[in-house]
């Protein structure tokens, strides 16, 4: 799919973003060049180290905010991943025009960049917190998610497609909870906010294929959401650390103690694919009975939901320890 094309991925150098790029190299070794396109020169100098002679990778500094300049970095592009984001909740909160700026403005000037090059498809980057938002980093998440489905409708003549990816909480990545408790337990005692929270989690890998699956698979306005399990935030802990005392420190402004990922009011949308389901555009280009005979997709049933308290699927203490020393730290022992 990728080979002799050329792929840009904004906010790249976030966890997500390198696993891409080592994904993408490593698959497709006839890929064009994958570009780098992030804010921060530390970390991209910082990751330029990984790839010392690597001709097919290069970087480019700009802000998603800022749309002339997404607009010179989309020249010859094929596809864009868009994953740059403000994401931290309790920052959001205290820095809500910020917020705004990055994940809502940024989403307009991609859609806004894409359509004025040769751009064949983008996928984007969304989370839990953008179903049923009650915080303000979630609902800039569920603005960027209709203007990326709205986006299909604005085309004319471009073939481009516009899709999302929508998971939860990927194992290991920057800021998140395992890192944190890691860092931690050497003092003894593991903050967690509620003992009955859970969340989705995915890990890395799953987050990549995913991307990559919306990338070749999309049809034009899907919302992928994957089938994952959840877990307990108690858990993660004593997975961490057994020995550690856990103090409940109580939730943040804007968080939940369950995440969601499709609502009840999503499900009259929401089709079964498999691996994966999919909120469907109310309005689309193409044929619906089309797409359900290509993928062979199910109707989901009317009222259904899906979110981390509800889940069928689970992680146990020691799954989760086995997944931390798969993808988090090979070091780890507890």
């Amino acid at each position: 799919m990728l080979n002799n094309k050329s792929i840009l991925i904004t906010g790249g150098t976030g966890s997500l973003g390198k696993a891409l790029t080592a994904h993408i190299l490593k698959k497709y070794p006839e890929v064009k060049k994958v570009v780098i396109f992030s804010r921060d020169e530390q970390k991209q100098f910082q990751m330029a180290q990984d790839y010392p002679n690597e001709p097919r990778l290069r970087f480019f500094i700009g802000d998603v905010r800022d749309r002339e300049r997404l607009v010179r970095a989309f020249r010859g592009i094929d596809y864009v991943i868009h994953a740059a984001a403000m994401k931290h909740v309790h920052i959001a909160e205290y820095n809500p025009d910020e917020c705004v700026k990055t994940n809502i403005d940024g989403a307009r000037n991609v859609i806004h960049a894409s359509l004025e090059t040769s751009v064949q498809s983008v996928v984007a980057l969304s989370t839990d917190k953008a179903c049923a938002p009650i915080n303000l980093y979630g609902a800039t998440k569920l603005a960027s998610d209709k203007l990326f489905v709205a986006a299909n409708n604005i085309t004319g003549w471009n073939p481009i497609k516009f899709s999302v990816v929508r998971y939860g909480n990927v194992m290991g990545s920057n800021g998140s909870v395992i890192p944190f408790f890691l860092k931690k337990r050497s003092g003894g005692v593991l903050p967690i906010t509620n003992p009955h929270m859970t969340r989705f989690n995915i890990s890395l890998t799953g987050g990549v294929d995913m991307v990559m699956h919306a990338l070749e698979h999309s049809w034009g306005g899907e919302i992928f959401v994957p089938k994952i399990p959840s877990y307990k935030i108690s858990d993660v802990a004593e997975a961490v650390g057994p020995e550690c005392t856990q103090q409940v420190v109580g939730i943040r402004p804007g968080e939940k103690i369950h995440e969601e990922m499709i609502t009840e009011s999503d499900s009259f949308y929401t089709w079964n694919l498999g691996k994966y389901y999919t909120i469907l555009p109310s309005t689309h280009k193409w044929k619906l009975e089309e797409f359900v005979a290509n993928f062979k997709a199910t109707k989901v049933s009317e009222g259904f939901k899906y979110n981390s308290g509800e889940n069928t699927e689970w992680e146990t203490v020691e799954s989760l320890r086995s997944l931390i020393r798969e993808h988090v730290d090979l070091t780890f022992e507890a």
